[in-house]
């Protein structure tokens, strides 16, 4: 899967992928993968063409080259990978360059396939058939992806299988192109607050949106280096459109997906959209009583879920 444009000559699967395809969508998996996405390509005229970033060949057994991958049971970072939760503290792996816990436990893991059509995928995982998954407590997760029309449709969740309550939080990592020609995507993100964040991690609650991530007025990604949390979102929570191919994009967001992460890294031909239940290093601020930081708690049990919708038009 390398270039933008491929010919239209049907969805074929490589080693360990399962390709779903409608009329507007094809969408690669890999189960065995973390529940990775390989590549999402949207139908434009007579071709398909990536809207995702591309997983090449040599990369289908490493998340961070996915197109998207799962963040569950929580998203984004946790500083120096230490969970406080109710008097007790917890040492996760520092898997981040940074020295973080960071995009939670189930990338890396397999998951099981337990249900499959041409355009839809269920897919479930249980810690207790793993080894040494990076979370205190015992819990299971699923997602499923639907495609239905000009939307692909994302339902996930977790399970506490434990005894005790724990802290939890849901979210996906996709990668799409910054261009689809030779001009940038032109973002525009519903967003009313942001956090001021200190090593990509926040310390405080939501307050006003650095000017770097303000999209709420449609303006093209351009040079500036963003990784920022934006949080008050509208029901569309971001809609981006590729001048060159007029296709747009939009993003909408269960309420319990109340965070953006909005990533556009310097000189990099993707940029991410990151829908989350929770802010960047949020069980911190729980734990300290700060609102706001979309982290729940799942008792004995109880699924938590959440889901959004990804809508290619043009």
């Amino acid at each position: 899967m390398s270039g933008a444009v491929v010919p239209d000559d049907g969805p074929l699967a490589r080693p360990g992928e399962v390709v779903l395809a409608s009329q507007r969508w094809r969408l690669g998996v890999l189960p065995g993968l973390g529940g990775c996405w390989s590549f999402g390509q949207v139908r434009v005229g007579d071709a398909w063409v990536d809207l995702l970033r591309p997983t090449p060949d040599d990369a289908l057994c490493d998340p961070e080259r996915a197109a998207s991958f799962p963040l569950a049971p929580w998203s984004n970072r946790i500083r120096d990978g230490v969970l406080e939760w109710r008097g007790e503290r917890f040492q996760l792996v520092r898997n981040g360059a940074d020295g973080t816990a960071i995009h939670g436990a189930v990338r890396q893991l397999p998951w099981r396939v337990a249900a499959r059509t041409e355009d839809s995928i269920d897919l479930r995982l249980s810690s207790g058939d793993a080894v040494g998954v990076n979370w205190p407590w015992r819990f299971s997760a699923r997602q499923v992806l639907t495609l239905r029309g000009d939307d692909v449709v994302v339902v996930m969740s977790v399970t506490n299988d434990d005894d005790v309550p724990f802290p939890a939080g849901l979210g996906q990592h996709p990668y799409f192109q910054r261009r689809l020609g030779a001009q940038d995507a032109v973002l525009h993100v519903d967003a009313s607050a942001g956090y001021a964040l200190e090593a990509g991690m926040a310390y405080a609650a939501a307050a006003e949106i650095p000017a770097r991530a303000d999209f709420r007025t449609p303006r093209p990604l351009g040079p500036d280096f963003v990784d920022d949390v934006l949080t008050g979102l509208g029901p569309t929570a971001a809609r981006w459109r590729y001048p060159d191919l007029g296709v747009e994009v939009s993003l909408r967001a269960d309420p319990e997906l109340s965070h953006l992460v909005v990533y556009a890294p310097v000189g990099r031909d993707h940029f991410a959209v990151e829908p989350v239940t929770h802010v960047n290093d949020g069980f911190a601020l729980h734990a300290r009583g700060v609102a706001g930081t979309g982290v729940v708690v799942v008792a004995p049990g109880e699924t938590f879920d959440a889901s959004f919708t990804l809508t290619a038009t043009r």
